[in-house]
């Protein structure tokens, strides 16, 4: 059983307007899961979905086999789903200290023990822990937000365009604190614009268009096949 099954998901911003027209993807336990496509074609929109930030009219949203959709916000996290938006994902006049207090807030009794560990986890943060987010630079603000996601325990992180507006240098860091993640076990779906870097890190890869599945697969297979890289990889 995957850990997060999404099947037949209809949805969208208002009942006008139907995103989502009835997308499935699953992930499993310490895979990383890549969504791509085309803009407009609903790649944020399922995440914000599966997180309870937006209303799934039809389908299904399962974690272990439960049913989550339906679930506010809240009570979707305290089940182990963590959710990073593109943006607006760090307090800029915080400290990276209070961000993280922030993280735990679903779990009190467990902040200072969650803190110590990503504190030992990126000691980029633990050295910066008294400075406020803003100081920090692209790479490391996403790091930070990360860090916030991870002070929940997930089981699942959902990651909206990661990597936008990084240089390589600080994308290639991320992507591999995506890695360590998924090496504790974590699921990760992600949502990404730059499709050949994605599928470098993911174990599969569902790419959607017009609001619908169009090609799902092994992420190395859909990287080296070149119809699928003329039609949405930029060659």
């Amino acid at each position: 059983m995957s850990l997060l099954s999404a099947r037949d998901v209809v949805g969208g911003y208002t009942k006008a307007d139907t995103i989502l027209k009835g997308v499935s993807v699953t992930a499993n336990a310490g895979e990383i899961v890549a969504i791509l496509g085309p803009n407009g074609a609903g790649k944020s929109t399922l995440l914000k979905a599966i997180a309870g930030q937006l209303d799934v009219r039809e389908g299904a949203v399962e974690l272990n086999g439960t049913a989550i959709n339906g679930l506010k916000p809240r009570e979707i996290a305290q089940r182990g789903v963590a959710y990073v938006p593109q943006e607006a994902n760090v307090f800029p006049s915080m400290t990276i200290r209070e961000n993280l207090e922030i993280g735990g807030y679903l779990a009190p009794k467990h902040v200072a023990e969650r803190m110590a560990e990503i504190f030992e986890r990126f000691p980029m943060l633990a050295e910066k822990r008294r400075e406020a987010a803003r100081t920090l630079s692209g790479g490391q603000r996403q790091v930070l937000a990360v860090a916030v996601a991870l002070m929940v325990a997930p089981t699942l992180m959902l990651l909206d365009e990661p990597s936008a507006g990084l240089s390589p240098v600080a994308t290639a860091e991320l992507f591999n604190t995506i890695r360590s993640i998924r090496d504790r076990g974590v699921a990760v779906v992600l949502v990404e614009q730059n499709a050949l870097d994605a599928l470098g890190l993911a174990e599969r890869a569902y790419i959607l268009a017009a609001g619908a599945n169009h090609i799902s697969g092994n992420a190395a297979d859909l990287a080296a096949d070149p119809d699928v890289r003329k039609a949405f990889l930029g060659g």
